[in-house]
């Protein structure tokens, strides 16, 4: 099969990884792809947000699957223009990507079928929202309505904050904010195979998403994590296929908007039972570089499998997968981009997320860089192996967390 893969970060470079691994890939292509992808794959200069180009590319390569990776891609309607171009799609329409595009349009479906979830109200109106959150207090949950790639999320603590994400979000043109009630537990990430109403679970990750140690600072798109969770046990998991995850695929259907592709729930193991943080319509990052690693099934035949409507039982490794990222100086605020990296031997899997080669030299290219990944019996184990491989990547404009994965360790 020639292969399509939709992105250039470092999910897409997990997926492509993956996909390549499986005997019915005889050609694997990436558009626009990165460095790291470009080692095992061919890139092609083609924007991901390029629907156009895109189709004509698949139709005149003859790719029978493409994969897609961002999420800005299927909430403008990737999938649905290479399915009309009779292209095979393991992606969401636009329409089912609302998951994710729209916070509100999942809060809504969340009520109409009785999924858990914070309490929340949806503002159109500054004043409004404003006036809601000091009825409310803190601790509260501002996100701002629509795509905002893991970061437009202010968990506030006090009221100021509070108001400051109320009064920057409607600065934006178009401000609508949903407003939460500040739910406290354990957090998880759990994605699926999805085909209208058959959901595949593949294993649990914990994403990390404030920018600083302790969980301190803004929200980014993903800081590190590792999978499996293992406070989340089989029975919790099959719990939050009942409560959620299967919920949620029925009522799309129901509602007219099936969804094909990778579902993923954002999760809070509550006093009160599992809850929904949030929905996103793709695969997780950086949850993608340490569930994938792990996954010992043909990649290719559990995808082809699910959109022909047949279960698959999917086989794993039961040994833990460990990442942390490393983002440039600035970041989630801003980046610096163009600073040379060095990368050293390693045994470490370097997931590229935000670089590009000019003359033959790495330099950084985004927020989040690159993600180095380890996999060993035990999470202590894998903890103690990523950190001590970050000494081999060499460069002065980047950070990292120093605690990825230590709440599931005490």
């Amino acid at each position: 099969m020639k292969i399509l893969v939709i992105g250039k970060g470092g999910r897409e470079h997990a997926l492509a990884s993956a996909l390549a691994a499986s005997p019915r890939c005889t050609q694997l292509f990436c558009a626009p792809g990165n460095p790291g992808m470009g080692c095992i794959g061919t890139n092609v200069n083609i924007s991901d947000s390029d629907t156009e180009a895109m189709v004509q590319f698949a139709r005149q390569e003859g790719i029978d699957l493409a994969v897609i990776g961002p999420e800005s891609a299927l909430a403008a309607g990737m999938a649905d223009a290479l399915e009309e171009a009779g292209i095979r799609v393991f992606g969401p329409s636009r329409a089912a990507a609302q998951v994710e595009s729209s916070k509100d349009f999942a809060k809504e479906i969340m009520k109409k079928y009785g999924i858990p979830t914070a309490a929340w109200h949806t503002f159109d109106d500054a004043e409004a929202a404003r006036a809601w959150v000091q009825a409310q207090g803190a601790p509260i949950v501002i996100k701002e309505d629509g795509l905002k790639a893991g970061k437009g999320v202010t968990v506030a603590m006090d009221l100021d904050t509070a108001l400051e994400a109320v009064d920057a979000a409607f600065a934006q043109e178009g401000g609508r904010v949903v407003i939460e009630e500040y739910l406290e537990g354990f957090e998880y990430s759990l994605i699926a195979l999805v085909h209208d109403g058959l959901v595949i679970p593949l294993e649990t990750a914990q994403d990390h998403k404030r920018v600083g140690d302790g969980d301190t600072g803004p929200n980014t798109g993903g800081m590190g994590s590792y999978s499996p969770v293992r406070k989340i046990t089989p029975e919790i998991l099959e719990e939050t296929m009942k409560t959620v995850m299967e919920p949620m695929a029925a009522a799309l259907v129901s509602e007219g908007v099936p969804f094909t592709g990778f579902l993923y729930g954002g999760l809070m193991l509550t006093e009160d039972g599992i809850k929904v943080i949030e929905f996103n319509a793709r695969f997780g990052d950086p949850e993608a570089e340490v569930i994938l690693p792990r996954l010992e099934s043909d990649f290719v035949e559990a995808i082809l499998s699910v959109m022909d409507g047949r279960p698959v039982s999917l086989q794993w490794s039961p040994k833990t997968c460990h990442g942390v990222v490393l983002a440039s100086t600035g970041y989630p605020a801003g980046s610096t981009k163009g600073a040379p990296i060095e990368i050293a031997d390693t045994d470490a899997q370097i997931f590229h997320m935000g670089t590009r080669n000019e003359d033959g030299q790495l330099l950084t290219d985004g927020g989040r860089v690159l993600m180095a990944v380890t996999m060993e019996d035990t999470l202590e184990e894998a903890f103690a192996h990523t950190y001590r491989e970050l000494d081999s990547i060499r460069c002065p404009e980047l950070f990292y967390r120093t605690d990825i994965g230590r709440k599931d360790m005490d």
